[in-house]
C-alpha cells in the first residue's frame, strides 16, 4: 500500500475509516512506546512502525484513502495544534540573543544541502526535506513543509529517519564534546539549541550537560522553531512561481493562483499562537492541547510510514544519508565558529 496521498480523490468518511483506524491504532502504540523511550520519541517510532506494517503486512487498497487522509489533513491539524503551545512573544524576547547564531546555521544548512546534494545527485525535494529538517526542527519542520512541496511518502520517511539518526548521535556526543571543550552553560545551550534538530533531543542533550544549559537550549530551540513559518511561506511562493512558469511554457492558461497552494494551516498556526500569546486560551487546557498535538503528529507520521515504499528508499542508496551527515556537520561546526567569533563559548 504505497499510494501517494495526492492520488486519492476526495474519499468519503466511510472509505477513510479503515485507514484512519489503522493509523490511529499504530499511532497510539507509538505514543506509549515514545513515553517509554523519550530519546527516540513517538514520531520516529510511529513512522518506523508504519513502515514495518506497510511493507511487511501490506494492508489492502481499502486502507489507502484513510492513510492518505491522515498523512495530509491530520498532519496539518497537528501543526495548528502545536501553535497553542508556542508563545511567539515570549520566545522572541528570550531568544533574541541567539538569533544571529541561528540565522547563520540556517544559511549554512541550506547552502550545504544544495551544494552537497547537487554533488551527490540527490533530487530537489529530498534535498529540501533534509535541509529544512536540519536547519529548523527535524521531523516537525519536515512535517510542516510536506503539504507544500508534496514529496513522495518514502522521501519524507527517509528524511525523517536520516534526521533522527544524527539526532541520536548528537545526544550522545555533544555533552562529551562540550565538557572536553570546557564550554560554558550558555555556550553549550546555544550549541545544542542550534545544531540538534528535534526538541526532545535538544532537551536531552542540554539537561545532561547542566540544568542551566538545558533551560537555555530549550529557549533557543523554540526560537529556532518559529522560523519554520517564514520558510513555509517562502517555499509556497517558490512553488507558485514554478507552477506559473510551467503553465506558461506549456501554453496553458495562466490562471494559477498562490491561494491554490498557500499553506493555510500555517495561517491557522499563527492564529493559535496569537491566542496562546494573548492569554485567550485557558492555561488549564494547554497540557491537553499539547498532548493532542503530540498524538496527531504521531498519527500523521505513522500514516506517512504506512505509505512509504522501502524498495524505493533502498534504491536511493547511501547518498541521502551522506547528505544528512554533511549538512549536520556543517551546522554543528558553523554554530561553534560563530560563538567563537562573538565570544560566547
Amino acid at each position: 500500500m504505497n499510494t501517494p496521498a495526492t492520488q486519492v480523490a476526495t474519499p468519503t468518511l466511510l472509505q477513510c475509516l479503515p485507514g484512519l483506524l489503522l493509523a490511529l491504532g499504530i499511532g497510539g502504540v507509538a505514543l506509549l512506546l515514545g513515553h517509554l523511550a523519550p530519546l527516540i520519541g513517538g514520531p520516529v517510532i510511529g513512522i518506523v512502525l508504519g513502515i514495518l506494517v506497510g511493507n511487511l503486512l501490506s494492508p489492502g487498497e481499502r486502507f489507502a484513502p484513510g492513510v492518505a487522509f491522515a498523512g495530509k489533513k491530520i498532519l496539518q491539524w497537528s501543526i495548528i495544534a502545536l501553535g497553542f503551545g508556542l508563545s511567539l512573544g515570549q520566545v522572541a524576547r528570550t531568544g533574541l540573543e541567539s538569533l544571529s547564531v541561528t540565522l547563520v546555521t540556517m544559511t549554512v544548512a541550506f547552502l550545504a544541502a544544495w551544494l552537497l546534494g547537487r554533488w551527490l545527485g540527490v533530487h530537489d525535494k529530498l534535498k529540501i526535506l533534509i535541509g529544512v529538517g536540519t536547519a529548523i526542527c527535524g521531523g516537525s519542520a519536515i512535517a510542516a513543509i510536506t503539504p507544500i512541496i508534496q514529496p513522495d511518502d518514502h522521501d519524507t520517511a527517509f528524511a525523517i529517519s536520516t534526521i533522527f539518526l544524527f539526532n541520536l548521535v548528537a545526544v550522545l556526543l555533544f555533552p562529551l564534546l562540550g565538557h572536553l571543550m570546557h564550554m560554558s552553560d550558555m555556550g553549550f545551550g546555544l550549541w545544542a539549541g542550534t545544531a540538534i534538530n528535534d526538541t526532545s533531543s535538544v532537551v536531552a542533550a542540554g539537561y545532561s550537560y547542566s540544568h542551566a544549559a538545558g533551560d537555555y537550549a530549550t529557549i533557543v530551540k523554540l526560537t529556532r522553531a518559529t522560523l519554520i513559518i517564514p520558510i513555509c511561506l517562502a517555499l509556497a511562493f517558490v512553488v507558485a512561481a514554478r507552477a506559473k512558469r510551467k503553465l506558461k511554457s506549456e501554453g496553458g492558461e495562466n490562471n494559477f493562483s498562490l491561494a491554490s497552494i498557500f499553506p493555510w494551516f500555517i495561517l491557522w498556526f499563527l492564529v493559535a499562537s496569537a491566542l496562546r500569546t494573548a492569554g485567550v486560551v485557558p492555561a488549564a487546557i494547554l497540557p491537553a492541547l499539547h498532548a493532542l498535538a503530540e498524538f496527531l503528529i504521531i498519527v500523521a507520521l505513522t500514516a506517512i510510514g504506512l505509505s512509504a515504499n522501502l524498495r524505493k528508499m533502498a534504491a536511493s542508496g547511501a547518498r541521502p544519508i551522506l547528505l544528512g551527515l554533511g549538512v549536520w556537520m556543517a551546522v554543528s561546526v558553523s554554530s561553534l565558529l560563530v560563538q567563537l567569533a562573538i565570544g560566547q563559548l
